[in-house]
């Protein structure tokens, strides 16, 4: 039964990254506004952005191969590659605002220095890897980035990928010393104590039930109380739903014409992760190899250290699966539900289109644990079964939509979708997501605030100096801005330390 009517100015829904990042953007531009926060689970961060559901890669394409593509003359495009790099920088900035301020503290438990590193085998992808270098390493953004095929020095780089190997076949690979490891979760985290040491009212254990629009044109939000099993309406002026792959559902239910013709296809992960400190010791790096064929982007295999609680792990994958789940925590039937007589045709239209990625999930789920070893030595030849264990991934829901490519285009970046009116906006989509959320959250405001932009400009630019410029074009800027985000959040220290 509904038992109150509120109202409030900003409704989030779902305590992840983005809500915390919009929700941090808006209480330094607009104090005034009243901000609502509701969460299915028992606290910030535990889906999309936990740090054991998320790569934690502090995605800057210093490594990830697929977002560098080679054109028919030969040539490297990394357009796409300086575009993320430049998204990440926006992320640095903010955080270090943050943490300038007092808004968040201890960076260190959030954010560590790591080698990012690329590696290929085979004489084609070793030729790829080096014109992919030499175009990448002459623009500022990746200045500092090196490049070998000599053994010894790769030795030097990744003993524990290189000790063992037989294999005559050439191999490669770039590092960069300026990547990152993020832990998500505890960064969603700390942005939400600090938004509710600030008047920010976060409900946890309130499910989001449905959405609908007044006739004032604010929206209606109901809202399940799971502790008292009441249903409240909460009516607010803008509405944003960030909640991992439960957005395409609510936003379905909002009706905007814009969340016609979408639909969603879940993927799920498995991480092999090493249960022996002697063998996860021997190895700083995140290492980037590239996508088997038919596989999704956000398939790439890669050999990760990451720093969980502070402590320094290993982890290896991700296996592709299959759930119908769009959350961990979510139903097996949330595939089935989303389909609605207006995405039908585009949902069968991809399945006709991706049966490559089909036969890969079916593929990757029928693997048995020792095969999953057994992709693991083609990174650690010297593996052995007893070191590492399986640990369940999150749910990623890729977007699937009609585009000039076609009808039921399968998606593999993040998107926001909004209302022509900018008053309620959804984040759908996978990788690079969180590492970009400022960009995106940034997005979001010119999108749905626009009468406010020129009036928040000055704040925007005191908390993101770059806000605007392309850093490639302001090298001098650029090597300013990486400086000083370093020094604020440690990682000149810490890469020392580590090393």
């Amino acid at each position: 039964m509904s038992n109150r009517q509120t109202r409030t100015d900003i409704i989030l829904i779902g305590a992840g990254v983005m809500s915390a990042t919009l929700g941090s953007l808006l209480k330094e531009l607009a104090p005034e506004m009243e901000i609502k926060v509701f969460e299915k689970l028992e606290k910030a961060g535990e889906e999309s952005s936990n740090e054991w559901n998320n790569a934690g890669t502090g995605h800057a394409a210093l490594c990830e191969l697929n977002y560098t593509s080679e054109k028919s003359d030969g040539s490297i495009d990394i357009s796409k590659a300086i575009k993320i790099n430049e998204q990440f920088q926006l992320s640095r900035q903010f955080w270090s605002y943050l943490v300038n301020n007092n808004r968040i503290r201890n960076p260190q438990e959030f954010i560590m220095p790591i080698p990012h590193m690329s590696l290929v085998q085979g004489k084609e992808n070793v030729e790829f890897l080096k014109k992919r270098f030499e175009a990448l390493s002459n623009n500022p953004l990746f200045k500092g980035m090196e490049y070998s095929e000599n053994a010894e020095k790769l030795k030097e780089w990744i003993p524990l990928i290189m000790e063992g190997r037989t294999s005559n076949e050439p191999i490669a690979a770039t590092k960069i010393d300026s990547g990152t490891d993020v832990n998500f979760g505890a960064l969603t985290r700390m942005m939400f104590e600090h938004l509710e040491s600030n008047n920010v009212e976060i409900n946890y254990r309130h499910s989001v039930e449905d959405i609908k629009r007044t006739s004032d044109g604010s929206w209606e939000v109901k809202v399940y109380n799971m502790s008292t099993g009441n249903i409240d309406s909460h009516i607010a002026k803008f509405v944003f739903i960030g909640s991992g792959g439960a957005s395409l559902p609510l936003l379905q239910k909002t009706g905007i014409p814009e969340s016609k013709h979408i639909g969603g296809f879940p993927v799920s992960g498995l991480f092999l992760v090493c249960n022996n400190p002697e063998v996860a010791k021997q190895h700083h790096a995140k290492v980037y190899g590239k996508a088997k064929v038919g596989a999704p982007p956000m398939s790439v295999p890669h050999l990760d250290t990451r720093y969980i609680d502070n402590q320094k792990s290993l982890l290896f994958g991700p296996f592709a699966g299959f759930s119908p789940k769009f959350l961990k925590t979510g139903s097996n039937m949330d595939l089935i539900s989303s389909v609605k007589p207006n995405n039908v045709m585009t949902m069968l239209a991809a399945g006709v289109k991706e049966m490559a990625l089909t036969k890969y999930l079916i593929q990757q789920v029928l693997l048995s644990n020792e095969k999953r070893m057994e992709e693991l030595r083609e990174f650690i030849p010297n593996a052995k079964s007893e070191d590492w264990d399986i640990v369940v991934a999150g749910q990623r829901v890729q977007v699937i939509k009609d585009t000039a490519a076609g009808k039921g285009t399968l998606q593999f970046g993040t998107e926001v979708v909004s209302a022509a009116d900018g008053s309620i906006a959804a984040l759908l989509g996978a990788s690079p997501g969180a590492s970009t959320a400022v960009h995106v959250m940034l997005e979001v405001l010119e999108k749905c605030f626009p009468e406010h932009m020129m009036e928040w400009a000055p704040k925007i630019r005191e908390m993101i100096p770059s806000f605007g410029l392309s850093l490639e074009e302001h090298p001098a800027l650029l090597e300013e801005l990486q400086s000083s985000t370093s020094n604020t959040l440690g990682l000149t220290e810490k890469e020392l330390a580590y090393n």
